[in-house]
């Protein structure tokens, strides 16, 4: 139960730059990715377009950026950048990044780049692979919950 407020708390603190958008977000199907408040990095460094590609997580380079949705965007290669650039919803994260398993239940928690699955083309993270677990028990109700739960969870946990 600690755990739980605590990672509430810091998502929370995270999330107060961009909380105030939430409304758009839910018109937009557009949401914030995950990354940290200092250096603004999606899916911590990792490349999107190779979920993808080459069905792993891949660091991406730092030389290969892209700045979307308010956070920056590494990628392994140029052709990954100009792939997501051209559809970046097509690669980013469900949940902006967030655990899927946590969106399902009712609340944020991080999600983990090397803890993933694509579902109907859609990229889901999970916050940990028990989360991954439970999440995968019946995957097509789990994301229905989370679309359902998204994007009142992000206000809901703001403080």
């Amino acid at each position: 139960m600690m755990l739980r407020f605590v990672l509430a708390t810091l998502m929370a603190l995270a999330l107060t730059p961009i909380i105030g958008n939430a409304e758009a977000w839910a018109q937009s199907k557009t949401y914030p990715p995950v990354h940290s408040a200092a250096d603004r990095l999606a899916l911590g460094g990792h490349d999107p377009v190779a979920y993808f590609t080459r069905n792993q997580p891949v660091a991406g380079d730092a030389a290969i950026t892209l700045d979307w949705n308010g956070a920056t965007w590494r990628f392994a290669t140029a052709e990954h950048r100009a792939m997501f650039e051209a559809n970046p919803q097509a690669y980013a994260p469900q949940f902006g990044g967030y655990c899927a398993w946590a969106a399902s239940q009712g609340y944020i928690a991080p999600g983990d780049p090397t803890v993933w699955r694509i579902v109907d083309g859609r990229l889901y993270l999970n916050f940990n692979d028990r989360a991954r677990m439970l999440w995968e028990q019946d995957i097509p109700a789990a994301i229905a919950r989370g679309e359902a739960n998204w994007p009142r969870i992000l206000t809901d946990n703001q403080g």
